[in-house]
């Protein structure tokens, strides 16, 4: 029975590092010794966050979601033609993270907030988006096969993103394609379950601090399925690490082990509802109308 010790128990609940409340991590010797996962440790963190340590950066991000929200209340009262419009939206994320050294799209979570768009052109083809929302993404394998060392269950990122959007929409198919940049801070550390085996493989738990800012590239399209009813499909790919100088130690052999050290980056995939008031098609359909006489 491995000895474990609780780290930053001596930490300052206002120093801008987390709190890691290690509860347990046992390896348990599986009777028989002809099972593979013996002996297999288990850690179970809990993360006690301190959101927005930083003046500066807190008051920004308030800023930022007051104008957000500011924009997208004025632009309801608009009429239909408006220059802004604004959209409340509500999906879902598949996420993994690069470096990890785990595969597939397999962590689910929630997404929605509140955004506006600001036409740039006067035929509504080049637009502007900007939005304050709440994502989930994070790292997820369970599979439990006669070959597996090491997973994670359920390891949850919670960010705020601020993304900002560069919109070209179609004017004969009516699909809208999107291209920007997004700014995501880290609300919350980490929490959930690591579980490997010491003998095949074994990720460095000494420190499993992430970086709370995140800069990422964004693309996405949309379409009109009803009205006002929108159908957003958006991708977001880490530009920075969000955690870096992963270790990992694999036993090849007997004798030789092999070491791999790892940055890490976000990359989530996501499907949305967003409903843009003001979005007039009818007169979109009659600009295209005339185009065509012409």
């Amino acid at each position: 029975m491995a000895n474990i010790e609780s780290v930053h128990d001596s930490i300052q609940p206002y120093e801008d590092v987390p709190l890691w409340g290690r509860k347990e991590k046992v390896c348990d010797s599986m009777a028989g010794g002809n099972n593979f996962y013996a002996p297999l440790c288990v850690i179970s963190m809990e993360i006690y966050c301190n959101m927005y340590r930083n003046t500066i950066l807190k008051k920004a991000l308030c800023y930022l979601l007051l104008l957000t929200v500011a924009s997208s209340t004025w632009a309801q009262y608009r009429r239909s033609n408006s220059l802004f419009h604004a959209y409340p939206v509500v999906g879902f994320t598949v996420s993994q993270m690069e470096g990890d050294m785990l595969k597939g799209f397999k962590h689910w979570g929630f997404t929605g907030g509140v955004g506006a768009i600001m036409d740039i052109t006067d035929n509504g083809r080049w637009s502007l988006s900007v939005e304050t929302s709440f994502t989930q993404r994070g790292i997820r394998e369970v599979s439990r096969t006669a070959t597996t060392v090491y997973n994670i269950t359920g390891m949850n990122l919670n960010y705020i993103d601020i993304p900002m959007v560069v919109h070209f929409t179609d004017p004969y198919g009516g699909m809208t394609f999107g291209l920007g940049l997004c700014y995501s801070r880290l609300v919350q550390q980490p929490h959930g379950t690591i579980s490997y085996n010491p003998n095949y493989f074994m990720p460095d738990t000494t420190d499993l601090t992430f970086l709370r800012n995140d800069f990422s590239a964004v693309a996405d399209f949309r379409f009109t399925l009803w009205r006002n009813l929108k159908l957003n499909c958006r991708m977001h790919y880490s530009l920075i690490p969000i955690k870096k100088d992963w270790h990992f130690t694999e036993q090849v052999t007997n004798t030789h082990t092999e070491t791999y050290v790892n940055d890490c980056y976000n990359f989530s995939l996501s499907a949305r509802l967003m409903w843009v008031f003001g979005d007039d098609q009818g007169h979109k359909s009659k600009s295209k109308k005339r185009h065509r006489r012409r």
